[in-house]
């Protein structure tokens, strides 16, 4: 499948010499969910503003569609749809209004049916005739994506969709996002929330300081990097783990109850059954045992961590 959006060797270095992205390189195809994560600086932005025209790359190239967004710009920008951190929206004007004023700004003809359609999926129906300084800071949120609706894009550009939003409505733009997937819109989004990748996106590209570190399949990132671990609670507590037990690297909770052991799937033998005889033979009676998986946050924080 060719991709929607192709960046090659991008660079933007600013007057101050700061290096916001270095030698960026990644395809996005048609129809998938993307969740760029980093830290605050990371160049998440950065990387969002220069693929919509807004920033000018220092060198590298961006195809949209197989169009360059410098030499055709006004055909990319016309593709795309971007919803800024910043609740920038006017005052005094009215919902459906400032809908149809964006759609105009990129040389669409008036639709009602389309701008009704965008309004209702975006629970903003009975806002319509609102105006913008009424509505909540949760609100105001969904009328900058139906801004960048407004056009009928096939990419969609979220930086820090659900930021200051309260859990409820965030996993109402979840599942907006979901059908807006559905409907063949491509989205990429930016996110502090690990969770919001962890439910919605299809693949997860981590970036800090300016650098792309790495971009997997979501499943294939938790299944390679993901280590698991099993706790095992004891019948009665130990003050100290015994000798016999130290190869296993295990970690003794503070009330001396469980034994946690770290292990990796990949592995032809994961070691559990060589621990359950070690236990038996050290006298340790188990109560119970259970697994538990890395999250997509540890692993995040891993990989992080480790590029530092």
């Amino acid at each position: 499948m060719q991709p929607i959006v192709s960046i090659k060797n991008l660079c933007k270095t600013y007057a101050s010499g700061h290096e916001a992205l270095k030698n960026i390189n990644l395809d996005i195809v048609p129809g998938e969910i993307l969740a760029l994560l980093g830290p605050n600086g990371a160049g998440k932005t950065t990387l969002i503003s220069t693929i919509c025209g807004i920033v000018s790359p220092s060198s590298g190239t961006v195809l949209v569609d197989g169009h360059n967004i410098v030499d055709d710009y006004r055909t990319t920008r016309q593709m795309i749809g971007l919803v800024p951190q910043e609740l920038t929206l006017g005052a005094f004007e009215k919902v459906s209004n400032t809908l149809a004023f964006s759609r105009g700004l990129h040389g669409k003809p008036p639709n009602k049916s389309i701008l009704e359609k965008i309004l209702k999926d975006l629970s903003l129906w009975d806002k319509k005739d609102s105006i913008l300084m009424s509505l909540s800071g949760g609100m105001k949120r969904r009328v900058l994506i139906g801004k960048a609706l407004s056009h009928e894009p096939r990419i969609l550009f979220l930086d820090e969709p659900t930021a200051g939003v309260d859990v409820e409505l965030r996993k109402d733009m979840w599942k907006l996002v979901d059908k807006l997937r559905e409907s063949g819109v491509t989205i990429i989004l930016t996110t502090h929330y690990i969770e919001e990748a962890e439910e919605i996106a299809d693949r997860v590209g981590i970036i800090n300081n300016g650098e792309l570190l790495l971009v997997e399949e979501k499943t294939d990132l938790m299944q390679k990097l993901g280590s698991k671990q099993l706790t095992i609670e004891l019948k009665e507590a130990i003050d100290n783990i015994p000798a016999s037990l130290e190869s296993y690297n295990l970690d003794l909770s503070d009330d001396g109850r469980n034994l946690v052991y770290h292990y990796d799937t990949r592995r032809d033998r994961t070691g559990i059954t060589a621990l359950m005889q070690s236990l038996n033979q050290a006298g340790l009676a188990l109560r119970d045992i259970h697994t538990s998986q890395s999250s997509l946050e540890d692993i995040f924080v891993n990989i992080v961590a480790e590029k530092s």
